[in-house]
C-alpha cells in the first residue's frame, strides 16, 4: 500500500529522485562492481553497427545493456552515443531514466525506492523486461519479502520469462536465501537451457541449508550435463569436501580443477588448503602453499588455521610471524583463528599478547574476534577478564552469547550459563544450533530437567534436532538428569549418527547402571559400520567391569591389540580397571607393565585396582614408585589410596593420606574424599569421630556421605545417627529405594516395628518402588545374573538344593546366618559350641 499511495505523486516523485540521488547514483556506477546480468558486454562500436531492432522495445533493451555497463568517467563519451542513439530512436527518457534509477536504487541498497521504481514503471507505462527484473528480485530477497517476490515470480511467468537464465538464477538466489529450496528448486528445473553460472547458484542453494547430499548431487548432475566447470563451481564442492574432511572425493576434485587449470585460482587453492589442513595432510597443505603464486591474506588465514585445527601451535605462531614480516597485516578473521591455540597458563600470556595487539592496532572486533577472545580467556580459567570483554562489546549477538554460554559452563558456572541464555531470549535474539549445544550442559549439571525438556520442545520446534551435536548433547542432558529412557529416545529417531552420538549413548547406559544395553550397543555401533575410538572402547570396558564379563573385556582387549588404539593412554588405563573389577589382576599388572608410556590416569588405574583386592602395602609401593617415575599424584590418586584403606581396614594410614594429600600435595578434599574418609571410620565403629568430619566440611554432605554413615549404622547398629541420615536423605534422594529399604532394616534389626512402620509408608506415599538387586557370576564364559528368589534361571532346581545342602553343612560347622550386618560379615562364627 505505501507503494501504491506513492505512485499517485509520479511527476514530483521522478523530479525529486533525480535531483537528489543523481550524484549517488554516479558515484556508485563509478566505483562499486556492477553485477553482471547479461554475459556479452556492448563494445563501443557495438552502438552503431548493431543489426537494426525491429521494435522500439527491442531497442530500448539494447541501449539499456549499454548503458548498465557505463561505470566509469571514462565511458561518459560512450554514455552520451546511446543517449543520442535514444532520442533519434524515439526511446523516452523517462523510460529508459526509470529503469536506470530502479537499478541504481538496488545498487547503492536503497532496496525499498527500487521496489517503489518497479510498481511506478508499471503505473505510467514503463513496463520492465529481462533487464529489469533480476534487479528487482535482488531488492526483494534483500528486504526477505517473499510474499512480493511471489507476486513478481508470477508475473515473470504471465510474461513468459520464467525461463530466462539471469531472471531464473535471481529467482533461484531469492529462495533459496529464504529457506525456499523447493520453490528454488523448481524454478532451476523449469529452466531447459541452464549455464555454469546458473547450475553455481543452484549449487550455493543447498549449501546454504546445510544439505551437501543434494549438492553433490546436482554437481555429478551438472558434469553429466557436459556444463563447463569454472573456478566458483569447484570452490562450492571443495568447501564442502573439507567441512566434512571428505578428503577421497576432494582430492579427485582437486584433480580435475588441475585437468581444468583452476587449481590455482585463489578461491580454489584456499578452499584446497582447508580441506587438507582439516584432514590433517600438512605435507600437502605446504606443498600447496609454496605452489601459489600469489599469496593473499585469506591464504595465510588458511594456513594459520590449518596448523591450529591440526594442534601445531609453534608452527601457527611461526607463519604468524613470517606473515607480518612479509608486510601483510593480520585481519580479525587471523587472530580469530590464532587465539584457538592457546590454553593453560602459557596460553593466557599470549592471549593477552593478541589482545594488546588489537587494542594497539585498532584491529576491527567483530562478533568471531570478540567471541574468540572470551573463549580463550575462560580456557584459561579467567572468566573475570571474559566477562569484562563481554561488557566492553556493548552488543550481544548470537556469536558471542554462545561463547559465553560454553565459558561459564566449562568453568563450573552452570546458574550463569543459564542466565546468559535468559539474556539472549530476552532481547529477542535466536539461539542457533551451537547455543542450544551449549546450554544443555548446564541443564545437565544442575539436573534442570524441566529447563532441559522446554529447550527439547525449541528444538524440534525450529528443526535443530537434524544436527548431530545438538542431539548428542540432548542425549547427554536426559542421562544425566536420569532420564535415559528419553535419551535413547533421541537415539533412536537420529537419522544419521556419528561416533560422539554412539559413544555418549553407550556411556549413559554403562554409567547409569544398565551394562548389558551398553555392551549391546557398543556391538551394533560395530555392526553399523561405525569405527570404534578410544572414548568407545573405554566405555566399553567400563561396562564389561560393571556386569563383570571378562569375556566382552578380552574381545575388547583383543580389538585394541588389532588396532590403533592399543597406544591409547585412557583406553589402556580403563582395560587396567576392567581387569581388576573381573577379579583378574594379574592381568591388570600385565597390561600396565607393557604400557609404552604411562601417565597419572595409568598409575592412577593400577593404585586403584590394588587398593579394590586389599592389598594396601602394594598400593603404597607404586605411589611411591609413581612420584620417583616423575608424576605427581592428584585428586584421584588419594582417593584411590584412601579407598584402599577402608578395604584394607588401615584407619591411621587413611588419616594420614588425607592430612598430607591437604599439607604436603595442596590438594584440596573434595566431596568423595570425605566419602571415602566417613566410609573408614564407619567400617572401624568410629561413627562419632565420622559425624565430627562431616560437621568440619567445608561444604554441605551429598546423599553419598549420608548413604555412606545410613550403611555404617547399620553394620554397628547405631539406630539414633540412623534416623539422622535418614531425615537428611529424605531431603536430598527421596526417590531413591535403597535408603528406604536399609532404613526399614535397621529398625527391624533393633525390634522397632514402628520405625519399619514408618518407612514403607513414606515410600508408598512418596510412589518410590523398590528396585530388585540382581548379582552376576560368569561361568564357560557366559553370565548369569540372578534377583532374590529367582526362579527363572533354567537350572534353578538345582542351584537352589546345592544351596540348600551347603546352608546345612554350615549349620553344621556352627555358623548362623546374620542378615542384619554388611554382605562381607555375613557369617558369624558362634561362640560357645
Amino acid at each position: 500500500m505505501r507503494f501504491l499511495s506513492a505512485g499517485l505523486k509520479s511527476s514530483s516523485l521522478i523530479s525529486a529522485f533525480r535531483s537528489d540521488f543523481s550524484s549517488r547514483l554516479y558515484r556508485s556506477l563509478s566505483s562499486c562492481a556492477v553485477e553482471v546480468v547479461e554475459s556479452d558486454y556492448a563494445s563501443e562500436s557495438d552502438v552503431c553497427s548493431c543489426s537494426p531492432a525491429r521494435t522500439v522495445e527491442e531497442l530500448t533493451g539494447r541501449l539499456f545493456s549499454i548503458l548498465v555497463t557505463c561505470r566509469d568517467p571514462s565511458h561518459l563519451p560512450k554514455g552520451r552515443q546511446v543517449h543520442a542513439q535514444a532520442v533519434v530512436n524515439g526511446v523516452s527518457d523517462f523510460t529508459m531514466g526509470a529503469r536506470l534509477l530502479g537499478i541504481g536504487f538496488t545498487m547503492t541498497g536503497c532496496f525499498e525506492l527500487a521496489l517503489l521504481f518497479y510498481f511506478k514503471m508499471w503505473f505510467v507505462g514503463a513496463y520492465p523486461d529481462r533487464h529489469t527484473f533480476p534487479y528487482v528480485i535482488k531488492s526483494v530477497a534483500s528486504l526477505s519479502a517473499v510474499e512480493s517476490g511471489r507476486l513478481i515470480h508470477s508475473t515473470i511467468c504471465s510474461m513468459g520469462l520464467e525461463t530466462n537464465i539471469f531472471i531464473g538464477s535471481s529467482l533461484i538466489k531469492m529462495y533459496t536465501e529464504n529457506n525456499e529450496i523447493g520453490t528454488a528448486r523448481e524454478v532451476f528445473d523449469r529452466i531447459p537451457e541452464k549455464d555454469c553460472i546458473l547450475w553455481n547458484v543452484m549449487i550455493d542453494g543447498y549449501m546454504r541449508i546445510h544439505d551437501s547430499a543434494h549438492a553433490i548431487l546436482l554437481f555429478d548432475s551438472m558434469r553429466l550435463a557436459g556444463t563447463k566447470l569454472n573456478f566458483v563451481t569447484f570452490a562450492c564442492i571443495l568447501s564442502i569436501c573439507a567441512s566434512k574432511g571428505m578428503l577421497k572425493h576432494g582430492t579427485q576434485l582437486h584433480g580435475l580443477a588441475v585437468k581444468f587449470g583452476v587449481e590455482l585460482e585463489p578461491s580454489v587453492a584456499n578452499t584446497l588448503l582447508a580441506l587438507y589442513s582439516r584432514c590433517r595432510c600438512l605435507i600437502d597443505v605446504q606443498k600447496l602453499f609454496a605452489l601459489i603464486p600469489q599469496i593473499d591474506l585469506i591464504t595465510w588465514n588458511g594456513m594459520i588455521s590449518g596448523y591450529v585445527q591440526s594442534g601445531l601451535v609453534d608452527e601457527a605462531l611461526e607463519l604468524f610471524c613470517e606473515m607480518q614480516a612479509a608486510g601483510m597485516k593480520p585481519d580479525c578473521i587471523t587472530l580469530a583463528s590464532l587465539l584457538p591455540s592457546f590454553s593453560g597458563t602459557a596460553g593466557m600470556k599470549q592471549g593477552k599478547e593478541i589482545h594488546a595487539h588489537i587494542i594497539r592496532n585498532n584491529v576491527p572486533m567483530d562478533a568471531f574476534l570478540k567471541s574468540a577472545l572470551i573463549d580463550v580467556y575462560f580456557k584459561c580459567k579467567n572468566s573475570v577478564m571474559a566477562t569484562k570483554v563481554f561488557g566492553a562489546t556493548g552488543t550481544m549477538d548470537v556469536v558471542i552469547g554462545s561463547a559465553m554460554i560454553s565459558g561459564y559452563v566449562l568453568n563450573g558456572m552452570s546458574g550463569d550459563a543459564l542466565n546468559m541464555f535468559r539474556k539472549l531470549l530476552k532481547t529477542q535474539i535466536k539461539p542457533n544450533p551451537i547455543t542450544i549445544a551449549s546450554v544443555l550442559p548446564a541443564c545437565s549439571c544442575l539436573a534442570v530437567l524441566t529447563l532441559g525438556k522446554e529447550i527439547h520442545g525449541y528444538i524440534l520446534k525450529n528443526a535443530y534436532e537434524g544436527q548431530i551435536y545438538v542431539a548428542s548433547a540432548l542425549i547427554d542432558m536426559y542421562t544425566k538428569c536420569g532420564r535415559v529412557d528419553l535419551g535413547y529416545q533421541v537415539f533412536t529417531k537420529m537419522s544419521i549418527r556419528d561416533v560422539v552420538a554412539w559413544n555418549s549413548m553407550i556411556a549413559s547406559f554403562a554409567q547409569n547402571g544398565q551394562p548389558e544395553e551398553a555392551i549391546t550397543l557398543f556391538r551394533q555401533m560395530g555392526i553399523d559400520g561405525m569405527r570404534y575410538d578410544s572414548v568407545s572402547i573405554s566405555s566399553a570396558l567400563s561396562a564389561s567391569a560393571s556386569v563383570p564379563a571378562l569375556r566382552h573385556g578380552k574381545e575388547i582387549h583383543g580389538h585394541m591389540m588389532r588396532s590403533n588404539i592399543r597406544s591409547d593412554l585412557f583406553a589402556e588405563s580403563a582395560l587396567i580397571d576392567m581387569y581388576a573389577k573381573c577379579g583378574d589382576l594379574k592381568a591388570a599388572c600385565q597390561v600396565f607393565d607393557s604400557m609404552t608410556h604411562k601417565s597419572e590416569v595409568s598409575w592412577n588405574s593400577i593404585i586403584a585396582a590394588y587398593g579394590a583386592h586389599g592389598l594396601f602395602e602394594d598400593a603404597m609401593c607404586l605411589f611411591h614408585h609413581m612420584q620417583e617415575a616423575g608424576f605427581l599424584p592428584d585428586h584421584i590418586t588419594f582417593l584411590a589410596l584412601i579407598s584402599a584403606c577402608g578395604h584394607a581396614g588401615r584407619v591411621e594410614e587413611g588419616i594420614q593420606l588425607f592430612h598430607s594429600m591437604q599439607e604436603q600435595y595442596g590438594i584440596i578434599p573434595r566431596m568423595e574424599h570425605y566419602a571415602c574418609m566417613v566410609h573408614l571410620y564407619g567400617g572401624a565403629g568410629q561413627l562419632n569421630k565420622a559425624l565430627e568430619l562431616i560437621k568440619s566440611m567445608p561444604f554441605k554432605p551429598d546423599a553419598g556421605i549420608w548413604g555412606t554413615v545410613l550403611g555404617a549404622c547399620r553394620v554397628n547398629g547405631n539406630v539414633e545417627l540412623a534416623e539422622i541420615a535418614s531425615e537428611q536423605l529424605s531431603e536430598l534422594d527421596p526417590e531413591n529405594s535403597g535408603y528406604y529399604v536399609l532404613m526399614s532394616n535397621i529398625h527391624a534389626v533393633a525390634g522397632r516395628w514402628e520405625g519399619v512402620s514408618k518407612a514403607r509408608s513414606l515410600m508408598k506415599e512418596r510412589r518410590v518402588q523398590k528396585v530388585p538387586g540382581y548379582s552376576w557370576i560368569e561361568i564357560s564364559n557366559v553370565s548369569h545374573t540372578f534377583v532374590a528368589h529367582d526362579k527363572c534361571h533354567p537350572d534353578c532346581e538345582l542351584i537352589y538344593s546345592t544351596l540348600k545342602n551347603l546352608l546345612l553343612v554350615l549349620r553344621e560347622e556352627g555358623y548362623v546366618p546374620r542378615p542384619d550386618i554388611n554382605f562381607h560379615q555375613t557369617w558369624i562364627p558362634q561362640t560357645g559350641k
